[in-house]
């Protein structure tokens, strides 16, 4: 299943996210999930990890198990790039081994002081807070993303936890539309009015924590999983699936792109079988019932300053 995008160009619907993939782990875990079916992969700078990426990528292309044009790859402009966007742009292709990327987002929503090309470093200030450029408009960042579709090194360009103001405001100003907003939305935090919006617009909704974060966000941020939700469980014994499994069947009725991350090798199976069944209506209203508001990713526990205030 995909979704055609504004573009034209078409993304798969369940990806692999490859935040906090170990180094040492990713080449087995990706073409696992290649020979699983996974043709989508949601990588950024930030994540550290796309020369081992790239390696898997360059392993899988060589053993003819997928060819580069069965692939959807995403990566991400960090913050400290916003002044440098093709350079950025140039040192993730040479990482990834690609000579071109199907989606290249935003990251964030800001620009900070530059730390060098592919560093992806948090600087911050003498107080500890992050050190916020503000001499870079959020309009010559995407100028400076659509130029790399006009040099043919990205295919479709995309924002990343963009709220409705700043989503318009790119409609307003940009050449090329962007394709896909990347934002955290799960059972528990379902973001409504800024999905209808985008959608409305043509723009498709990738969700990052369509699972609400579980484990990994709990240890980093003290959230709570809608995994643990008794009625999403009962959902999940009615359809004799996982929790997880009903989560993300959820995102997908809901016309969003899902990007669940593990790094384990059942997961990554178990996540890809979501095709099979389909939520009834009034499941799918139980589980629209479940919105509590809930964030479960903030950063500002790293960059002493709540961007989302």
């Amino acid at each position: 299943m995909a979704i055609t995008l504004n573009s034209g160009f078409k993304m798969p619907i369940i990806g692999l996210g490859v935040w906090r993939m170990e180094g040492k782990d990713i080449k087995d875990l990706l073409l696992n999930a290649i020979k699983i079916g996974y043709r989508h992969f949601d990588c950024a700078a930030d994540y550290q990890n796309e020369v081992e990426v790239g390696e898997a990528l360059a392993e899988a292309f060589k053993t003819g198990l997928v060819k580069r044009e069965d692939l959807f790859i995403t990566t991400k402009l960090w913050n400290s790039d916003h002044g440098h966007v093709l350079e950025a742009c140039k040192a993730s292709l040479k990482k990834l081994q690609l000579d071109y990327l199907d989606l290249f987002l935003v990251h964030f929503p800001i620009a900070t002081k530059h730390t060098g090309i592919g560093t992806t470093d948090s600087a911050l200030d003498e107080d500890g807070v992050l050190d916020i450029n503000t001499t870079i408009s959020l309009e010559t960042t995407w100028h400076a993303m659509e130029e790399t579709v006009s040099m043919g090194l990205v295919r479709s360009i995309g924002i990343s936890n963009y709220d409705i103001f700043l989503t318009r405001d790119c409609l307003a100003y940009s050449k090329i539309k962007p394709a896909v907003n990347q934002i955290e939305t799960h059972p528990y935090f379902q973001r409504e009015s800024l999905v209808k919006f985008c959608q409305k617009h043509g723009i498709a909704i990738t969700a990052h924590t369509p699972l609400g974060g579980s484990v990994a966000n709990t240890e980093w941020f003290g959230s709570v999983s809608c995994l643990d939700d008794p009625d999403l469980k009962g959902l999940a014994d009615k359809y004799k699936k996982t929790v997880a499994q009903v989560v993300l069947r959820w995102g997908i009725q809901r016309n969003t792109i899902i990007i669940p991350k593990s790094s384990k090798k059942e997961r990554v199976e178990e996540n890809f079988k979501v095709f099979d069944f389909d939520l009834t209506n009034e499941d799918m209203e139980l589980i629209k019932g479940k919105d509590r508001k809930y964030r479960t990713n903030n950063p500002a526990k790293f960059w002493g300053v709540d961007l989302y205030a």
